[in-house]
């Protein structure tokens, strides 16, 4: 018999859920993806929702017991009526996306032939900001473990985060802090006055090979900026160079703001290169104003690719932290 929680990631490109057990580990079979994209319809976003959780809990085993839910979605989102507006999901404008799970958590428990164990429709279904989520996942198993003060960041489709602060997550009025992708920063190209934009704008992966292609790079994909760079194509060198510099510069103002301990950097576009993390570290070391936001240490996320849901499910299993 094992408690479990359920576990739904909702992003620009999928939407995945699977049951997730008090240690972090995903229940073997349980995970379950759909496509997600920008030209999806609103009822196409919904049933990927319900075939992913539908199949999750049809995992559940004789004696497992679910005893909650977790939702990450993409953002804005908004905590009080449960709703999310995805940035890049522009068919989901103030969807209820909290109700849709709570009902599905209803159907289980009520219909002929119920998964085990899914147990009382009045379960807590619990809504955060994905990099919000992901902050409390590395907090609770990942890289940032027993440290109070942290930013987690994943550079990847796009540029999400998360903070823990004095011990807890920090979520903001709305929901929304830690949306460390739409900050601004300085970009200063070579020889032009700077000019600001997003961090996600700057550092996001199809966002850094656009760039790339604008200056004249024939490469179509991250893996060939990965390869650029280690080849040394100037361009490429310069494109993942700028990125990593964004990425500290992000972490320099926050924890100048914060005051933090740990940034923790994660997702595909930041395995770009070997020294994509040191080339953090360098700006990090070069762009604070105060000395005391020199001190952050910046680590590799402790997390695998599960770490959406992870973070999910830390919103049941780390309750207790949720600001």
């Amino acid at each position: 018999m094992t408690d479990y929680a359920l576990a739904v990631d909702v992003g620009g490109t999928k939407v995945e859920a699977a049951l997730v057990a008090a240690d972090g580990v995903l229940s073997p079979g349980s995970r379950d993806r759909r496509p997600t994209g920008h030209d999806s319809t609103s009822d196409q976003l919904a049933d990927a929702v319900r075939d992913v959780v539908r199949h999750a809990l049809a995992a559940l085993g004789d004696g497992d017991v679910l005893v909650g839910a977790g939702i990450g979605s993409a953002g804005p989102v908004d905590l009080v009526e449960g709703s999310v507006s995805p940035i890049n999901l522009p068919a989901w404008r103030g969807f209820p996306l909290r109700a849709l799970v709570a009902e599905l958590l209803a159907e289980a428990s009520r219909g002929a032939g119920a998964p085990a164990g899914t147990g009382s429709a009045d379960l807590p279904v619990t809504l955060r900001l994905d990099g919000v989520s992901l902050a409390l996942a590395e907090h609770w198993v990942g890289a940032t473990q027993g440290v109070d003060n942290a930013v987690a960041i994943t550079v990847s489709t796009g540029v999400g985060g998360g903070l823990i602060v004095n011990g807890r997550l920090l979520s903001g009025g709305t929901g929304n802090a830690g949306h460390i992708g739409q900050i601004q920063i300085a970009d200063r190209p070579a020889g032009e006055n700077a000019w600001a934009a997003t961090l996600e704008v700057i550092a996001s992966g199809p966002n850094v090979v656009r760039w790339a292609q604008q200056q004249g790079w024939q490469g179509e994909r991250g893996e060939d900026l990965a390869a650029g760079y280690v080849a040394g194509d100037v361009i490429a060198v310069a494109a993942v160079r700028r990125s990593a510099n964004a990425v500290g510069e992000a972490i320099s103002s926050v924890t100048t703001l914060l005051d933090l301990d740990v940034a923790a950097i994660g997702g595909g576009f930041s395995r770009v290169s070997d020294d994509y993390l040191d080339l953090v570290r360098a700006t990090v070391e070069e762009a604070p104003v105060n000395g005391y936001a020199r001190r952050v240490r910046v680590v590799r996320s402790g997390l695998s690719d599960e770490s959406p849901l992870v973070g999910a499910a830390a919103l049941v299993w780390q309750a207790d932290l949720l600001g």
